[in-house]
């Protein structure tokens, strides 16, 4: 019998975790938070109840763990997006883009509600990683303001509206921005992927706007004149 290494051995306990990860996410997208339990996600990752209690004491545990793991990929992708667009409205809108997307398909709760299932050491420890989405959205307005094309306003209480914005439109989910009533159930892949779309193109532009945008005949996010950024700055 070939003798297990602990290279070997560390590579399967990741492996494990990967799988129950993956597996809570999957049934957070299917069936949501309300409910679930350790028993459904071992069933699901293929693997025995207790094994899942080796990594995990809980399911908040568990949820802290997954959005952690969620939030540190999502961060490294979109940073590397964010690198290949220069102009800093372009990179509000992909940043918001990206946000409403992965709200739509991780099925978390949002910030505020987050805190209501979580205990305050747990929820501390995600905000402090969430922080670093925090500073990605403060140096896109900085730059913003920089290059004249948001007006010259509060970048930090600017990036908390934007992601109030966020967190908003997240916990309405059975609703678009404008009022309508999303596709059924029933609908076809195609019309509720146009149906989201919509709804990303109207947060993205609602939010850019807010944020002081302009944009010429042609959709181009123009710069400010300067003395409408020095009204706005006073």
């Amino acid at each position: 019998m070939p003798r297990i290494t602990a290279a070997s051995n560390a590579a399967q306990r990741a492996e494990t975790q990967r799988r129950i990860l993956t597996a809570f996410g999957e049934l957070l997208f299917t069936h949501g938070l309300p409910g679930l339990t350790m028993t459904d996600v071992a069933r699901h990752a293929g693997v025995g109840r207790t094994a899942v209690y080796n990594y995990y004491a809980d399911m908040e545990q568990l949820l802290i763990a997954y959005a952690l793991d969620e939030t540190e990929r999502f961060i490294v992708d979109l940073r590397d997006s964010l690198a290949a667009l220069d102009n800093p409205v372009d990179r509000l809108a992909l940043y918001v883009r990206a946000q409403v997307e992965d709200l739509s398909r991780r099925h978390l709760p949002p910030g505020p509600a987050m805190a209501a299932v979580l205990s305050p050491g747990s929820f501390a420890k995600l905000a402090d990683h969430v922080g670093d989405l925090n500073v990605l959205l403060q140096d896109i307005l900085h730059d913003g303001v920089q290059q004249g094309f948001l007006p010259d306003v509060d970048v930090a209480q600017l990036a908390r509206l934007i992601h109030g914005t966020l967190s908003a439109s997240a916990a309405r989910r059975n609703r678009t921005p404008d009022g309508e009533t999303p596709p059924p159930s029933s609908a076809s892949d195609v019309e509720r992927h146009a149906a989201l779309e919509r709804h990303i193109a109207q947060t993205v532009r609602f939010i850019q706007l807010g944020a002081g945008a302009r944009f010429d005949d042609a959709g181009k996010p123009t710069k400010l004149a300067e003395p409408a950024r020095g009204a706005l700055a006073g």
